[in-house]
């Protein structure tokens, strides 16, 4: 579904503020795959997505979506096919437009974009899709998004992303921003319509009880690499102590090799 092939992202190419953002990353998914992301900060893993959607390009290396190359494709290309939504509740919404006025938006991915109006089938069609979040925002068509609270919008937001079904979710740690309460809900949200598409997802997490409880597969990221990845029985059985220790013991033994190769 999705294949990294040895890419690679240098910023400041060049130049002495050269840094190699991601070096050589390999990754294959298959459909319906849900992978959780973790690393510390300077890992590579906002890059990774960056690099998936076309943000910033790369300089070496291949991306597979389905059965396209979309290595050179500009990102307002790529997002007919890949949802993202951001850390920032603020994005991935138009404020000064209704609820209604976004999702028209967000119905009509990879078509040409109008604000006609839409008949009283397109309203009750959003209005059940609204209310499959449970936040009542299916009684609130007219009103302005900018007036949501950052856990309705980040809602609205991953609605909109799936909305027309895409082939990639990129999560950015989309609920950091948020109370941990509204982080469940909208965590439970997401995993719903992940389960509900079939949807192949990558999400970026600092949460290491997350990172177990969502999904099929962990990844771990450290200086723009893939380090470890997760999966099956092995992390089925895992606790939230045992990631921990792999996540260091991963990123130690990483470091080593590559002191050692200097």
């Amino acid at each position: 579904m999705l294949e990294l092939k040895n890419v690679k992202v240098v910023f400041n190419e060049g130049t002495v503020n050269e840094k190699i953002a991601l070096s050589s990353v390999n990754l294959k998914l298959e459909q319906g795959d849900f992978v959780t992301i973790i690393g510390s900060n300077g890992a590579g893993k906002s890059t990774l997505f960056n690099a998936i959607s076309g943000a910033i390009p790369t300089v070496e290396g291949e991306i597979i979506l389905g059965q396209q190359n979309i290595t050179d494709l500009p990102e307002f290309k790529r997002s007919c096919v890949i949802g993202r939504l951001f850390q920032d509740p603020l994005k991935g919404t138009a404020p000064s437009m209704t609820i209604e006025e976004n999702l028209s938006l967000a119905s009509q991915r990879g078509k040409h974009f109008s604000l006609k109006l839409f008949s009283h089938k397109h309203k009750q069609e959003f209005k059940k899709a609204l209310a499959n979040l449970e936040l009542g925002l299916e009684e609130r068509l007219e009103t302005k998004v900018g007036t949501l609270s950052g856990g309705q919008r980040q809602a609205l937001t991953l609605l909109m992303a799936t909305y027309v079904t895409p082939e990639l979710l990129l999560l950015d740690e989309h609920t950091a921003a948020l109370d941990p309460k509204t982080a469940e809900k909208v965590l439970e949200m997401s995993e719903k319509l992940v389960k509900e598409h079939n949807l192949t997802t990558l999400m970026i997490t600092h949460n290491m009880e997350d990172a177990l409880k969502y999904g099929n597969k962990t990844i771990i990221m450290k200086d723009g690499n893939i380090i470890a990845m997760v999966e099956g029985e092995e992390r089925k059985n895992m606790s939230v102590d045992d990631l921990i220790h792999l996540y260091s013991s991963t990123t130690h033994e990483y470091t080593d090799r590559v002191l050692l190769k200097q």
